[in-house]
């Protein structure tokens, strides 16, 4: 038996894996894999460089390819004995049953036979085609490919701004350091020991300012180089064929949920906003100390000044924002109702009801009876992975950008593209029959 079982393997290394049969005239490529020479030639043939090869798919630069006078003679001693060729052993293969891997098993996430779905271990479970399960696992990949990638705009766009801040740092240090200089130079001597303490104090803040640089700067292009690799392996697997895209997929799949998104980050800009009674609709109302409202679909009597919104149920934060960075989170508190949560411009119309949109002044995304979208124009529908509970907004004012969060996973819900603020931006909260509070 294991006589014969070392002639078969001897056969099968003699035949030609194009044409199946034994070698003719055999050559070598650059890789080390033998074939006939017409066969590899015809393979080749229309190619004007870049020749890859049938069995491990690498490439060469040339046909450079070498006579095999040991594979030759191996094959008329085989040939001698009467011997016929034996086809390569076939490719994915159930190691259990020998069987063709055709389906994928859902509940243990890797690809079985025919007879395992018989089998005891996979009778009650769900399994389908490879192909389909393959295509949705591509789509379940290449959404998380689309997330990656913004993550990875995100940091790169945090590294460049990271890094332009303390280029403006330093470009003031030394301003100060010319300046001091100028100084000392008039009183000479009388306050040579003033200057050498100033100039002790600022290359402590340049020394301080370069180790936080380099700590953050560090941490961005980690991230930036873990993102990058994690996209390069899903794109892979996204080109890849049925069996190798689903081979490992729980373990990408895992990684890609294990990524952190960026709301540490954002969440070291958090401010406390507080709710401007003056602005309320008559039909909201505010907790003491102007951190929570809700409609109470009954109108109050209140004063119509020229702050307060009489037409859209709105309310504004007490502070408004003309630079900087500033992140706050609300709770939403009721299910049901509507509501709306962004940032207004200050101008925008408080007596007719508001344009919700950015040409009308407003950034801001509404969410209603599990229904979510962007107040653009005209509105995106939003799909979230899940129910956000609590929402983190995100304003830059100076990178003229608007971003809402699920405030528990940080999953991005929107983000506004970039346009310049012109007008001092208030906190804005809509609600129709909800419950907001501020967190």
């Amino acid at each position: 038996m294991a006589a014969a079982a070392q002639l078969g393997n001897l056969q099968e290394e003699a035949t030609c894996s194009i044409c199946l049969e034994y070698f003719t005239d055999p050559v070598m490529t650059e890789c080390g894999h033998n074939f006939c020479r017409s066969c590899i030639t015809a393979s080749w043939e229309g190619r004007d460089g870049n020749f890859p090869c049938p069995e491990c798919r690498e490439t060469s630069s040339g046909k450079n390819l070498r006579p095999n006078r040991l594979v030759g003679n191996m094959v008329e001693k085989l040939k001698q004995l009467h011997l016929p060729p034996v086809k390569p052993s076939e490719k994915n293969l159930c190691e259990k049953h020998e069987e063709k891997l055709r389906l994928f098993c859902a509940e243990d996430q890797r690809m079985i036979c025919w007879v395992c779905r018989e089998s005891k271990e996979h009778k009650t479970h769900s399994a389908s085609p490879i192909d389909e399960a393959a295509e949705e696992h591509k789509v379940k990949l290449q959404e998380w490919l689309r997330t990656l990638k913004k993550e990875e705009e995100y940091f790169l766009e945090s590294k460049v701004k990271e890094e332009k801040e303390y280029k403006t740092l330093r470009d003031k240090l030394r301003t100060e350091k010319q300046k001091i200089e100028s100084e000392f130079e008039k009183l000479q001597q009388l306050l040579k020991e003033n200057k050498q303490t100033l100039h002790a104090k600022l290359e402590e803040m340049e020394k301080k300012i370069t180790m936080v640089e380099n700590a953050n700067i560090t941490k961005l292009s980690n991230k930036i180089t873990s993102l990058n690799a994690l996209i390069m392996e899903i794109e892979k697997k996204c080109e890849a064929p049925a069996w190798e895209l689903l081979k490992d997929v729980r373990s990408t799949l895992s990684r890609c949920n294990n990524v952190k998104l960026q709301g540490p980050e954002m969440k070291r800009y958090k401010v406390m906003v507080t709710l401007d009674p003056d602005t309320a609709h008559p039909r909201l109302l505010l907790s003491e100390g102007g951190r929570r409202v809700r409609d109470t679909n009954t109108a109050q009597t209140l004063p119509d000044t020229p702050k307060r919104f009489t037409h859209s149920l709105c309310v504004l934060g007490s502070e408004g924002f003309t630079s900087g960075r500033h992140y706050w989170e609300v709770q939403l508190l009721q299910e049901g109702g509507e509501w709306r949560v962004g940032v207004a411009a200050e101008s925008v119309d408080r007596k007719r009801g508001i344009p919700w949109s950015p040409e009308g002044g407003v950034w801001a995304v509404q969410g209603s009876g599990g229904q979510y979208s962007a107040l653009t124009s005209p509105w995106t529908p939003l799909t979230p992975r899940e129910e956000p509970l609590k929402l983190g907004v995100y304003l830059d004012y100076e990178g003229g950008r608007l971003s809402v969060y699920n405030a528990d996973s940080m999953e991005l819900l929107y983000s506004f593209p970039p346009a310049p603020f012109t007008q001092r931006l208030f906190p804005l909260f809509g609600l129709w029959g909800a419950d907001l509070r501020l967190e």
